[in-house]
């Protein structure tokens, strides 16, 4: 084994408690001597590759981006020939399908969106900035086919579904009266429920004169 090769395997050593840690815990409750108490890493080692707990919270951040993203950005091929409400609620389920599969990811997700350390929120969204960009790409897409209300403007309607989409699954949460969902299949029921309220509204249209 070279080298560069036992130094991968190190920092993936590190790599998954931290995630375990970050992921259970979430950031203020862990350390580095928890980390290193918790799963037999020598302080040696983790400070030869770590300086601190920010830079493995934000390396966990960093990859559950990154992994987010390539979740997505392959599934979302299968939305084009969908009908627009349809695709709408099939990409925020995308990102909750991910967060079923990795759930230390989705806590990791929510304390660096819901509640970023302030001395990090600039590093966190330059880490979110490609999640970011494909989220608009996608959205801008489903905009031009969308009949929008006359006094909203495509870019006012962006920033609303963005919003929402990084909000999702704390409001399936509380829509729920704080419980989260069963099992998939209510998770599923749930969120078209949310979004069937998000698209379309919740007031009856007086008809015309």
């Amino acid at each position: 084994m070279t080298q560069k090769e036992r130094q991968e395997r190190s920092r993936k050593e590190i790599y998954q408690p931290a995630l375990e840690e970050f992921g259970t815990y979430g950031y203020d409750k862990v350390n580095m001597e928890r980390i290193c108490g918790n799963h037999g890493i020598s302080k040696g080692m983790m400070y030869h590759y770590y300086s601190n707990k920010d830079e493995l919270f934000l390396l966990c951040v960093e990859r559950t981006f990154q992994e987010l993203r390539a979740h997505v950005e392959r599934d979302m091929a299968h939305l084009s020939g969908e009908d627009t409400a349809a695709a709408v609620k099939d990409f925020f389920m995308i990102r909750e399908c991910f967060f079923q599969l990795h759930p230390q990811q989705k806590l990791v997700f929510e304390s660096a969106m819901l509640r970023p350390p302030k001395h990090l929120a600039a590093q966190i969204q330059a880490l979110r900035a490609p999640m970011r960009r494909l989220n608009q790409e996608f959205i801008e897409g489903l905009i031009d086919k969308m009949p929008l209300r006359p006094d909203l403007k495509p870019e006012m309607v962006t920033r609303y579904l963005e919003t929402i989409e990084s909000l999702f699954q704390n409001m399936i949460v509380s829509y729920q009266g704080g419980h989260p969902a069963q099992d998939f299949h209510a998770m599923l029921e749930t969120a078209g429920e949310l979004l069937n309220m998000v698209l379309f509204g919740i007031l009856r249209h007086a008809d015309p004169a």
